[in-house]
């Protein structure tokens, strides 16, 4: 099995269930509050974690209750978190807004996030000299995505890429990203074309391609994703689910997948596991207390 190190953020996700979002200067009453271990970075870990992977976090948390609360969470769910550290700071938090068709609203205070810098990467380079692949996000600085990717990239490692929150990127960034997996509005703000349309999806991700990317898995929602390189493209359809809440739905996708890669799946068999794994995912409440263990995706029945 190959080991696999993820780079990124740790959040508590603040929750609040609600028939619908208020409007400016609205107020309305919630139907329940849930603090719910969360974080791009460490929802895809755990995700690994929980599909048994071998897998490492790097990232920071708080001097705080949360950050203890979170540390503890991703250990009893698989990850290794011998190389977390703890940043003079508040842990990060993501306040988040479920309405009752299952659609999401997320607001991120970074918090010890915005700690983990390159002297952190660098303090920690034995763990990504270790590993075969690398993962990251954009929920800690840019600088510090950069180097992990450029110094990643240098030795040798399959690197991957969640650009999310999305943000433009310069080249360096994508040309040292193997595989980049956005959804269609990310893609969208990564290139400046419309991807509003299969054919527009194509078109943004040839300029990716034209800059040094291997491949890229672009996530469609409830219609699935699709693989384009330079020989291939490829629609994957979704599981038809009856969607609860979609939080940490992209990232259970690409735990899913990444845990296929880990195993020696065919990137084709990869992409598959990440669809099931979100599928399960958005039947379930929350981030990481929405993610399914190996059993239940080995066992999933659902129809496409």
């Amino acid at each position: 099995m190959k080991k696999i190190v993820v780079v990124g953020s740790i959040n508590m996700d603040l929750v609040t269930i609600c028939e619908r979002a208020p409007r400016e200067g609205e107020t309305l009453l919630g139907k329940e509050f849930l603090q719910i271990p969360g974080g791009k970075g460490a929802n895809q870990a755990v995700t690994m974690g929980k599909l048994k992977s071998s897998v490492t976090m790097l990232g920071k948390v708080g001097k705080d209750s949360m950050g203890e609360t979170l540390l503890n969470s991703m250990k009893n769910d698989g990850v290794d978190i011998s190389n977390i550290e703890k940043a003079n700071c508040s842990t990060g938090i993501a306040k988040i807004i479920v309405e009752d068709n299952g659609q999401n609203r997320i607001l991120v205070v970074p918090g010890a996030n915005f700690s983990v810098d390159t002297q952190y990467i660098k303090d920690h380079i034995n763990i990504i000299e270790d590993s075969d692949i690398v993962v990251t996000q954009l929920e800690i600085p840019m600088e510090t995505v950069k180097y992990t990717l450029k110094v990643a990239k240098e030795l040798g490692k399959t690197t991957i890429l969640n650009p999310a929150p999305a943000v433009k990127l310069d080249q360096e960034i994508i040309s040292n990203s193997d595989f980049i997996i956005p959804n269609e509005t990310e893609l969208e703000i990564l290139t400046g074309v419309n991807t509003d349309t299969e054919e527009s999806v194509v078109k943004a991700a040839n300029i990716l391609l034209d800059m040094g990317v291997k491949g890229l898995i672009v996530t469609l929602g409830s219609k699935g994703c699709m693989y384009i390189s330079k020989t291939e493209k490829k629609i994957f359809p979704a599981f038809k689910v009856k969607a609860i809440d979609t939080t940490a739905a992209g990232d259970s996708f690409i735990g899913g997948l990444v845990n296929g890669l880990s195993n020696g799946l065919s990137l084709e068999e990869s992409i598959k596991r990440g669809t099931t794994v979100a599928a399960i995912s958005v039947t379930r409440r929350g981030a990481q207390t929405s993610l399914p263990t190996l059993d239940e995706v080995l066992n999933f029945g659902g129809d496409k």
